[in-house]
């Protein structure tokens, strides 16, 4: 091992060491986790602690089949969304026992099933190992996704390297887990909150409704002898009036909500249209709670994520893309950042109408707007404004 391949591995481990801090101290805190960034972290963590040339996780996508979706060091698409059933290839086998396997030589190998060896060797692949990624809770264990590390040459996977991977599919599974209560803690509260939406409606304007059709099918019986029709019939409009306007004000007040509350709301909402219209994966996360804003510059922030996803759209083959928001330098920030192999930033430094538009309304608000091409691949786009109280 050269000098220079020891710092590195020494640099590794000790940011495999930050990892392990980090998911300890913040492991109350839910909502700064995401799946995807947990999953995507863990393929580039594997390339830097293992020293392998490519990194890459698949997640179950049913009981029997893996999906591959997040890649570290891949040079080709060949692996990228590539389904590995259980039993099959190296990963599948993994599904099926439940441990580590390993092989010096993919396409060689006597001990697996050669599906998948057009893939690997389009990617150029020929030494790996892969490990389980288990889920444990309420007693039971099970595998979750399959991480893998890989070589370009002929090798031997060691006892070592099989350790250090398993302890990175710890760390994932601590992050996935943790995603996954943040997830279902969402997903509750927004459940509560519809419920209680749909019994105010029913208390409401449901008994409003209800009594407009009892008179209606009274009038249609008393229509030919009632001489008090003309005295029902208003009633009845003033009951629709009621009904009305109350269905109005119950639309007003779902549709209204503080300048902090909206602006996520609108992120993770630009972040689902992204992925539905592009298939790319696209996931909004807020780092943490933020300071109410105006509306120039809660505009402004929405207006960058909308730039900074179709910028991605337009220039990026990108993978996956992380929209994110939080609290900076007494002012408040998102980053739209995307792993694409495009050159997203340089085309459109170019032609960037839209970056330059929003830099100037930033620069006039004392705030600012930048992208710039990530070193592992990828743009980020960062666009910051102090609070409404922070000095310019």
């Amino acid at each position: 091992m050269t000098a220079e391949q020891r710092v590195a591995k020494d640099k590794a481990v000790e940011q495999s060491s930050v990892l392990d801090e980090l998911l300890r101290e913040r492991e109350g805190l839910l909502g700064t986790l995401d799946r995807v960034v947990a999953l995507q972290g863990t393929a580039r963590l594997i390339r830097e602690t293992i020293g392998s040339h490519s990194g890459f996780v698949a997640e179950l996508d049913g009981p029997d089949r893996a999906v591959i979706r997040w890649l570290a060091g891949n040079r080709t698409n060949a692996l990228q969304n590539l389904a590995v059933p259980i039993g099959q290839g190296i990963g599948g086998r993994v599904l099926a026992l439940g441990e580590p396997v390993r092989v010096s030589d993919y396409v060689s190998s006597s001990t697996i099933t050669h599906q998948f060896d057009a893939q690997v060797r389009g990617e150029g692949l020929t030494a790996m190992v892969a490990v389980p990624i288990f889920s444990r809770e309420g007693g039971s264990t099970r595998t979750v996704a399959v991480a893998y590390a890989a070589m370009r040459e002929s090798a031997n996977f060691g006892d070592d390297a099989v350790g250090r991977l398993e302890g990175i599919a710890e760390q994932a599974a601590t992050a996935l887990r943790l995603a996954g209560v943040a997830e279902s803690s969402t997903a509750n509260a927004v459940s509560a909150e519809r419920r209680r939406m749909q019994a105010a409606l029913h208390d409401s304007v449901g008994a409003l409704l209800f009594s407009i059709g009892v008179q209606v099918r009274d009038l249609h019986q008393a229509i030919r002898d009632n001489p008090m029709l003309e005295h029902r019939l208003r009633s009845l409009e003033a009951d629709v009036s009621a009904a009305s306007s109350a269905l109005r004000e119950s639309l007003l007040a779902l549709s209204e909500s503080s300048p902090e509350r909206a602006l996520p709301v609108e992120m993770a909402e630009h972040a689902r249209s992204f992925e539905s219209r592009c298939g790319v994966p696209a996931r909004f996360v807020q780092l943490a709670p933020v300071r109410p804003l105006d509306a120039e510059r809660t505009g402004l922030l929405i207006a960058a994520v909308r730039e900074g996803l179709l910028n991605v759209e337009k220039h990026a083959v990108a993978f996956s893309v992380v929209v994110s928001l939080g609290p900076s330098d007494e002012g408040v920030q998102v980053v739209v950042a995307d792993d694409g192999a495009g050159d997203a930033a340089e085309e459109q430094a170019g032609t960037g109408m839209g970056l330059r538009t929003l830099s100037d309304r930033a620069a006039r608000l004392g705030g600012r707007v930048s992208l710039v091409r990530n070193e592992d691949g990828g743009c980020t786009l960062r666009a910051w404004v102090p609070g409404v109280d922070s000095p310019r």
